[in-house]
């Protein structure tokens, strides 16, 4: 929570906007807050921006029944198809959030360094499984003590390898490095779709 996730789908949808069909589909507990976020954000049309209010714990709804979701998702691909890209994102709970793969083909994790240098080395499936894990808010790092070197050598370590990206929007508003990764990232999910046997 707090780690600016909503802010990085505002800065994804500026950047990527342009070149693919998008839609947003937003998860909160008892709110629609991050959803009226990103309509009155101008980084997306409004229309194209759903809001799931999950009534528990957000992870819930995109790892355990993932139905509410799936009906947004349907709904914007009915009003706006053809959709290139749609970012479902979670409103943020702890370590152990995970999506279904039944509802995203790749997870970004998000986390800032306002918790700490020690956050990368907890682990937990968030963490050391997502397909990408974002550490955010560089710019604070030297004001909250937070050492940039410990955690990347940290998620390196917990993600055995796997990819880290470190973002400030301040500093870069538009996120170039994550959405860099996407567009690689849907490159790859289409070549094996398209190449898949059957």
């Amino acid at each position: 929570m707090g780690s600016g996730k909503t802010a990085l789908v505002a800065a994804l949808c500026r950047t990527l906007g342009d070149e693919l069909a998008l839609a947003v589909v937003t998860n909160d507990i008892y709110t629609t807050e991050d959803a009226e976020f990103l309509r009155r954000s101008g980084a997306i049309d409004p229309t194209r921006v759903a809001a799931v209010e999950t009534g528990c714990c957000p992870h819930t709804a995109v790892r355990d029944d993932i139905t509410a979701n799936l009906d947004a998702v349907e709904e914007l691909e009915r009003r706006h198809a053809p959709l290139e890209l749609v970012l479902v994102e979670s409103g943020g709970d702890n370590l152990t959030m995970t999506f279904s793969q039944g509802l995203v083909d790749v997870q970004l994790f998000v986390l800032d360094v306002a918790g700490g240098d020690k956050v990368p080395r907890k682990g937990g499936p968030g963490v050391t499984a997502s397909d990408l894990l974002v550490i955010n808010k560089t710019d604070l790092a030297s004001r909250v003590g937070a050492d940039l070197a410990v955690m990347a050598g940290d998620a390196d370590r917990m993600r055995k390898g796997g990819p880290v990206l470190f973002t400030s929007l301040t500093e870069q508003p538009g996120a170039p490095d994550v959405a860099g990764w996407l567009r690689a990232a849907r490159a790859r999910w289409q070549g094996a779709v398209v190449t898949s046997p059957g």
